[in-house]
């Protein structure tokens, strides 16, 4: 009997505990989540948080300076440095140092053995400093960011770190880490059942109007279960319907990110499992585009259900990531052209990412989605900037090919980010013959080039 009134009191304050936290997500997050308004308390915590990190790099180079050590700094324009020449250039300096023949006797353009030195230079360099696959690899800190998963290179650590370190821990792990988890079933469950409940209206203003109030409430709850920091810049560019928003492709978030400011319509592959249910339950309220596998492949289908769509001016704009796999957040690849052959305005928009205080960036060949999202989760936030650009239409005299190249150039550049050609496909698959090819060809034309030039001389 003398336990009874300990088990009441231990009731009592679980309860009092639950409804102070339940009152604290709906005061502090669900409820300005619906109305789209923020306390500025996350850019105070991301302000706190730069003072933290700018005290403790100054404590590890005082440590690296007492042990005569250097501090570690990433390599951010690469290991070698390159000149911008030319193929043919680089064989006539390889030439002229090896050997001053370059032709045969009737005048006839030939193949001489130094020319290997210049092929092999070329393919030392790719090795050594490969543009490519380290673009599928976390991006490199400049200073450490108090998480142990980017702390390979930050080995002078005083007690006052350490201690500090640990601290932090507890935040994200005992703190952070549940609130976030809390806010995501909250922001994925309030979406399923929303969106659900919306199918059974029919078709009209009333329910685009609902759908686009639900997606952008639901959306900013999940933003906000990642404690991400977003600053929209250029809103008058925002996408319009009947247009094609075509971003840089970082992480599986760049999707709430973007639909936290305003409602797109997707397009993807049909899922099983929870994200099946997910897709399922939001089509039902907004005209999305899923296809079944086999479908993925047939273009011209494709081609034809985005250009249906775009025709209709009061559907949302479609939402697509060109380049079909994630970037590191330092580059933008090379973009499909599958969505610049549909006559329709393209809207660009550059993301990108602060990894000081979380890397955003997945790599899927290395993590599943659960565990990239518990590192999300756990990381001290998201913070990212988002520029809409001008719209963009395909000229008369321009393919699909040099289209995609002219918006892909205009987000690297706008973003900060470095413009690549090579195709983010070969992040699991191996180089096409194609590119071989032109090299081959780009060889061919040189030795055909000095050849011509010195038959008209």
């Amino acid at each position: 009997m003398d336990w009874f009134p300990l088990d009441n009191l231990l009731c009592m304050l679980l309860g009092i505990s639950f409804t102070v936290w339940v009152t604290l997500l709906l005061v502090f997050i669900i409820v300005p989540a619906i109305f789209g308004v923020s306390f500025g308390i996350r850019r105070l915590y991301m302000k706190t948080l730069l003072k933290i990190f700018e005290w403790a790099t100054l404590r590890m180079e005082r440590g690296a300076r007492e042990k005569n050590h250097q501090l570690y700094k990433p390599y951010s324009n690469g290991i070698i440095a390159k000149e911008p020449t030319s193929l043919e250039e680089e064989i006539q300096e390889v030439r002229r140092s090896a050997s001053p023949r370059d032709v045969a006797a009737d005048g006839t353009p030939e193949f001489d053995i130094s020319d290997i030195l210049c092929f092999c230079r070329r393919g030392v360099e790719s090795i050594v400093d490969d543009e490519v696959t380290k673009r599928f690899t976390a991006e490199e800190l400049e200073t450490w960011n108090l998480l142990t998963r980017s702390s390979a290179h930050w080995q002078h650590l005083s007690l006052r770190l350490t201690l500090l370190w640990g601290l932090g821990v507890l935040v994200r792990y005992g703190v952070l880490l549940p609130l976030r988890v809390t806010l995501a079933f909250t922001g994925v469950g309030l979406l399923v059942a929303l969106t659900t409940m919306l199918g059974f209206l029919p078709n009209g203003r009333l329910k685009n109007v609902l759908s686009e109030k639900v997606h952008l409430m639901c959306s900013r709850i999940c933003v906000r279960a990642l404690t991400a920091i977003i600053t929209y810049h250029d809103s008058e560019n925002k996408p319009r319907n009947g247009g094609i928003c075509v971003a840089n492709h970082t992480s599986p978030i760049d999707v709430i990110i973007l639909a936290s400011d305003g409602c797109y319509a997707m397009v993807g592959q049909v899922h099983g499992g929870l994200m099946g249910v997910m897709q399922r339950a939001l089509v039902k309220a907004c005209p999305h585009i899923w296809f079944e596998r086999s479908e993925i492949k047939d273009r011209h289908l494709v081609a034809k259900r985005l250009s249906d769509h775009v025709k209709d001016r009061s559907k949302l704009p479609i939402l697509i990531f060109p380049e079909g796999t994630c970037i590191n957040n330092t580059s933008v690849m090379m973009f499909k052209k599958g969505s610049f052959e549909i006559n329709a305005t393209v809207h660009p928009v550059a993301i990108k990412y602060d990894p000081r205080f979380g890397d955003a960036f997945w790599n899927s060949s290395k993590y599943g989605m659960v565990t990239y999202l518990l590192r999300m989760m756990s990381s001290w936030a998201i913070v990212c900037s988002v520029w809409y650009l001008p719209p963009m239409q395909r000229q008369e005299d321009e393919d699909a090919v040099h289209f995609a190249n002219r918006v892909k150039a205009a987000i690297a550049r706008q973003g900060g980010l470095v413009d690549l050609l090579w195709d983010g496909g070969l992040k699991r698959g191996k180089v096409k013959d194609v590119f071989k090819e032109e090299q081959q060809k780009l060889y061919s034309k040189t030795l055909v080039g000095n050849h011509e030039d010195r038959s008209r001389s």
